[in-house]
């Protein structure tokens, strides 16, 4: 039987960043809604780890057979004390437009000064193995929070996310830059390391 790796989200522009980093593995890549599954799962975990592993255990229930993935990210603004943190995606409510949503934290960011707008994306990457086992990784981006709403690439909270190297926000950045720097790009390439070393690397 093929060995599938099923990742707990419904979210496709997220797909498209994990099957870009995933596509040497040598196994497809579906989403859980792809795969059939459809759940309400409640995340009350206290860390991106717990969120993270509570989402794949969820739907490993379902599909006993397959390598489960799923990751909690979010986004920490030291100067609101790391806030919205593991709260990022439910911040101001889960149907809120992230437009709404970054003019929030651009507005409670207002005349701070820039060595005080340091922010993270953070990103938690749990696997469940058909053995039941699970393994965890983190990833994280350092940068600031941008004085104005800048780029169209990414999603979320990317066009409010500066990085002072690149002079650029993540939601200008290209997919192929922003997947190498990326809290998801190095939690889901850390992953990729414990999966090859777990099955090993299809050599096509």
């Amino acid at each position: 039987m093929e060995r599938r790796i099923i990742f707990a989200t419904g979210n496709q522009n997220k797909m498209k960043e994990i099957r870009m980093i995933l596509a040497d593995l040598g196994m497809p890549v579906y989403s859980m809604k792809e795969a059939g599954v459809e759940t309400e799962i409640i995340e009350d975990g206290m860390s991106f780890e717990e969120n993270a592993e509570i989402k794949a255990r969820a739907v490993s229930r379902f599909l006993k057979k397959d390598i489960i993935l799923a990751d909690d990210s979010g986004l920490e603004i030291d100067y609101l004390d790391k806030a919205p943190g593991i709260y990022s995606a439910r911040f101001a409510g889960e149907d809120t437009s992230y437009d709404v949503k970054n003019r929030i934290f651009l507005d409670r960011l207002e005349g701070v000064p820039e060595e005080e707008r340091t922010a993270r994306f953070v990103c938690a990457v749990a696997a469940v193995f058909p053995d039941g086992t699970a393994e965890t990784v983190r990833g994280t981006i350092e940068g600031r929070i941008a004085h104005e709403i800048l780029g169209e690439n990414g999603f979320g909270y990317d066009p409010i996310f500066y990085v002072p190297e690149y002079g650029c926000t993540t939601g200008e950045m290209s997919p192929e830059l922003k997947n190498e720097l990326s809290h998801r790009g190095k939690a889901l390439r850390a992953m990729r390391k414990i999966l090859e070393e777990k099955y090993g690397k299809d050599e096509r």
